[in-house]
């Protein structure tokens, strides 16, 4: 008994030489099962590794908030951006449709003085005509069938912080008039009232239409167009930010591998170039959901787009209505 008791402790005093020659000896041999293991939990170790690096550097180098991308146009845009969110100045925001319009109105918001107060986001163009007063500027019970009891519009719910109105080009011409007086005189009525109501809002508008040419079509008013563009910021289409695809399909495979429980390690080449040379006709939001759908598909640790079939090689030709300009559509594959 008391040998034993002198062996276990001589090996408790024994230095730890032995157990260091027993993991080199497993990690030269990757064909045990303990091999393998060790393997495994190595390269899931580079893996975190690899990751972490890839989020610190969008987060520090290449994201504004939400927005990433380090082109020139996208610099510009967010060098206009840091130098009015401070102020309570109306924003007018003009870009294409996908090209993450609401992305920067709540980066102005998250930077401004008014940031602890409420963000209220409204989609001018899916309100029907007949409902958007009263989703603007609230109803008074009774004021038409239908409303039963009083009911606060989307600037009372905003009061102190910032409105959003996206797609403002859609606003039908009444709608125009009340919008024109609350950024004029800072107040307005509920529909079916007769007290008008102080609004201590700050206006952000965004539109992917031409303002200038729906005035020349007399369905937008000129005077509520200059209240608006009081400072313009114009969101750059993703075809002039070719430095940002690489950023922008990491950045969402990352994101999207994350919620569906998978692994990517590295993009394509061929798929990186495919996407690189691709027009983007529906922006960031149409590469967003390109790569989404790449990730559910996938089923390695290489981001591929050829394994649904549906997106295969891209070809450009030259439109015969503008034969300066260069369109590029995604073919599907060749059966």
């Amino acid at each position: 008994m008391n040998s034993n008791v002198s062996t276990l402790s001589n090996q408790r005093e024994a230095p730890p030489f032995g157990r260091v020659g027993v993991a080199i000896d497993i990690a030269r041999d990757p064909h045990s099962a303990l091999g393998r293991a060790y393997h495994e939990i190595q390269a899931e170790h580079e893996m975190q590794k690899e990751t972490s690096v890839l989020r610190e550097e969008i987060d520090t180098r290449s994201m504004f908030e939400e927005i990433v991308g380090v082109s020139a146009p996208i610099r510009s845009a967010l060098f206009a951006l840091s130098k009015v969110a401070p102020t309570d100045a109306t924003v007018l925001i003009t870009g294409e449709t996908g090209t993450g319009k609401e992305l920067f109105a709540r980066a102005i918001h998250k930077r401004s003085q008014r940031s602890s107060r409420p963000f209220v986001a409204v989609n001018c163009a899916a309100i029907p005509s007949a409902l958007i007063a009263s989703e603007l500027f609230g109803h008074e019970k009774g004021a038409f069938t239908g409303a039963t009891e009083r009911r606060l519009g989307r600037f009372e719910l905003a009061e102190g912080g910032t409105i959003f109105l996206d797609e403002v080009g859609e606003l039908p011409p009444e709608i125009q008039v009340a919008l024109l007086r609350v950024l004029q005189e800072r107040e307005f009525e509920r529909v079916g009232g007769t007290r008008p109501i102080r609004a201590n809002v700050r206006v952000i508008a965004a539109t992917n239409r031409d303002l200038e040419a729906a005035i020349e079509n007399n369905t937008c008013r000129s005077d509520l167009y200059y209240r608006l563009n009081v400072f313009p910021i114009q969101v750059p289409p993703l075809r002039e930010r070719d430095d940002d695809i690489r950023l922008l399909v990491e950045y969402f495979a990352f994101r999207f591998a994350k919620r569906a429980g998978k692994k990517i390690k590295r993009i394509g080449g061929n798929t990186l170039k495919l996407l690189q040379s691709y027009g983007w006709p529906g922006n960031v939001r149409e590469l967003q959901n390109v790569v989404e759908r790449a990730v559910i598909l996938s089923e390695s640790d290489e981001l591929t787009l050829m394994s649904d079939g549906s997106l295969g090689r891209v070809r450009a030709f030259r439109s015969q209505q503008q034969p300066h300009r260069v369109r590029w559509q995604l073919s599907r594959k060749k059966s």
